[in-house]
């Protein structure tokens, strides 16, 4: 009997974590959004989640993993005038200035420089061409059968696509290394080339890092075809959670904290 009463608690513990208002956030003026609980594997609330969207600098969350994985983090590379070749957010780069790889990643990831991401793709890759074959390879590998990626900022291109559900795999996948995790979490970053020693300043564009103490990463996204998006997650008492929100058309930092409140805190 007391085993039996023990159970019935652990799974009347498990049914009443992660609580989640669906009437209120089915008024939100969201395209499309889902909130997973990452310890019960339960999705807690999902809103067209398999929609083709563009996914933006969602995007760079592939384009900084690779790099990662590629074992180069600590490599020079030499900005190139291809490199620069980019549409703000930009970081700056001249041709010649010398970055090391580490330092790009975090750019993409905490400023989501364009010019990072790019110098990133044509150094991991070889060529942007190359790098884009391994980004869909990779997205094959972990589950993303609705996506594909034509360049590694998050460019809205027709090609260039996914859906919430792909991106909360890619993100899953992501957070396994620790080296990304690190990185997702960050606000701000200094850093110099190494050869001109001029000095570069990443900033982050998430907001919510500074407005939710559990807030653990991961990244932000806009384009005037995706909106505002983001892939955010928090951590709190051994629970842990991501949401990925597409085109929020209200405050999506308000959004996501008071989700976070209802999973996390209630």
């Amino acid at each position: 009997m007391i085993k039996k009463f023990l159970g019935t608690c652990l799974l009347l513990s498990v049914s009443l974590f992660g609580q989640i208002d669906k009437q209120e956030l089915d008024t939100l003026k969201i395209d499309a959004m889902v909130v997973k609980d990452l310890k019960s594997k339960h999705i807690l609330y999902a809103k067209d989640a398999q929609k083709i969207v563009s996914p933006a600098s969602l995007t760079k969350v592939m384009t900084a993993l690779l790099a990662i994985q590629s074992g180069k983090m600590n490599h020079s590379v030499t900005i190139t005038r291809e490199m620069t070749k980019v549409e703000p957010t930009i970081a700056g780069y001249k041709r010649g200035d010398v970055i090391i790889l580490s330092d790009l990643v975090k750019a993409t990831m905490i400023k989501s420089d364009n010019d990072a991401a790019k110098a990133i793709a044509i150094t991991v890759g070889g060529s942007e061409e190359h790098f884009i074959e391994m980004m869909n390879a990779k997205a094959r590998m972990i589950g993303m059968n609705h996506t594909h990626f034509t360049n590694p900022c998050g460019y809205d291109e027709k090609e260039h696509y996914s859906t919430p559900n792909d991106l909360l795999k890619m993100t899953e996948y992501a957070i396994k290394n620790q080296t990304f995790n690190a990185i997702s979490n960050l606000n701000e970053h200094t850093y110099y080339s190494q050869n001109k020693h001029k000095q570069f300043f990443a900033y982050t564009h998430n907001r919510l890092l500074n407005r939710y103490e559990y807030a653990v990463g991961v990244k932000t996204g806009y384009t005037s075809k995706a909106g505002a998006c983001l892939i955010a997650r928090a951590k709190k008492d051994g629970h842990d959670c991501i949401i990925v929100m597409m085109n929020a058309k209200e405050d999506r930092w308000k959004i996501a904290k008071n989700i976070f409140e209802q999973v996390l805190e209630s």
